[in-house]
């Protein structure tokens, strides 16, 4: 019999679009005893995990949870529940994760309006205004809050006071953005929101927090059809979040407790300080990556900190250069997707990455290389 050797992964600075660093203490909380999924120590920190992330959603709405899968088990899991065949949705297209939930909706049998912008560009939106004249009867209109293909923060406010007074639900997309920019889910009537753990929440991935505004459930309790997702029905899933605790399927404890330990730290930091965190430094990081004839690809003005496109000159091959980055100095970040692909660079500084100790190793490493 072939001895197979422990797994014991390579020391990383992961600096890409995900995942990003753990804090030792949330891999610990990983690593506690294991319980059964209807205990009740656990149920009491599934309880605290949906109490927390009601915090940093800023919102008040009781179904708020996370879901057991990624976060693009998030997205499937917030268009399945809301969109019926023939149901019209309006989508915002600017990058990879926009097209994703154009295509899911178009799966769960939805007519899809996609509303398509250049990447590195945000939805303007008079764009959605002029698209809910044309289709007022659509079910929810959907934006992606931190496009992470681009590097593009969408404005959000405008077109949840556009939709607060109608039956039009509006979905978003926050995967890279939570913990990381504001977010005010409540202030600014987003209906339904997911993310992931592995940004700017610093978790491993595997988990996707989720929160449904009263109007969205409403919508979820009226329906004529079924789910097309067993897994995934909310109405279902709910239950063992809150209600009578039943049995759906078997929770993922340990991702869950790690969760737990991960929005205590955020908590404890401060919503508005780790906001004011990333903000610092990803300016500090866009600053000064241009002094390397580096472009900043995203829209000025629309530019997420914590997930940077940068896009290099032809004379610059940045795949080979972000190889060596990897293999010379440790350091991960994300090659380019789609019209980017081949000429940029994703970096991204989220949770535990978003230091100036960061910052500096990373330029350093870059100038090493582009010196050499």
């Amino acid at each position: 019999m072939v001895q197979v050797p422990p797994a014991n992964p390579p020391e990383r600075l992961l600096l890409g679009p995900g995942p990003s660093p753990v804090h030792p203490d949330v891999l610990a909380a990983q690593s506690r005893a294991m319980v059964g999924h209807l205990d009740p120590w656990f149920l009491g920190v599934a309880d605290e995990v949906a109490a927390m992330l009601r915090q940093v959603f800023r919102t008040e709405n009781q179904l708020t949870y996370a879901v057991s899968g990624t976060g693009s088990a998030g997205m499937e899991t917030a268009v399945v529940n809301l969109v019926e065949p023939g149901d019209t949705v309006i989508v915002g297209v600017n990058g990879v994760f926009g097209g994703r939930i154009a295509d899911t909706a178009r799966r769960a049998g939805a007519e899809v309006v996609a509303l398509e912008e250049p990447w590195g560009r945000i939805v303007p939106p008079e764009r959605v205004a002029a698209a809910l004249r044309q289709r007022p009867d659509a079910r929810f209109v959907a934006l992606v809050h931190a496009e992470t293909s681009t590097g593009v923060q969408q404005p959000l406010e405008e077109v949840g006071a556009l939709l607060a007074d109608t039956d039009t639900l509006f979905l978003v997309d926050s995967v890279t953005g939570l913990a990381g920019v504001p977010l005010e889910v409540d202030d600014w009537h987003l209906d339904v929101v997911y993310s992931g753990t592995q940004k700017c929440l610093g978790v491993p991935p595997g988990l996707a927090p989720i929160t449904f505004s009263p109007k969205a459930e409403a919508v979820i309790d009226q329906r004529s059809s079924t789910v097309r997702s067993w897994y995934l029905d909310v109405a279902a899933v709910r239950r063992y979040w809150s209600g009578d605790r039943a049995y759906h399927h078997t929770a993922p404890i340990s991702a869950i407790v790690g969760l737990h330990e991960g929005l205590r730290r955020v908590l404890d930091e401060g919503l508005e300080a780790r906001w004011a965190r990333h903000a610092e430094v990803g300016r500090l990081f866009q600053e000064h990556i241009q002094d390397r004839d580096a472009t900043l690809l995203a829209q000025q003005g629309h530019r997420l900190p914590q997930l940077t496109a940068v896009g290099w000159p032809e004379a610059v091959d940045e795949g080979k250069l972000r190889r060596r980055l990897l293999d010379e100095h440790g350091i991960e970040v994300g090659g380019g997707l789609g019209t980017f692909a081949g000429s940029a660079w994703r970096v991204g500084l989220m949770g535990e990455a978003a230091t100036h100790a960061c910052v500096d190793r990373l330029l350093d490493a870059v100038d090493d290389l582009l010196d050499g």
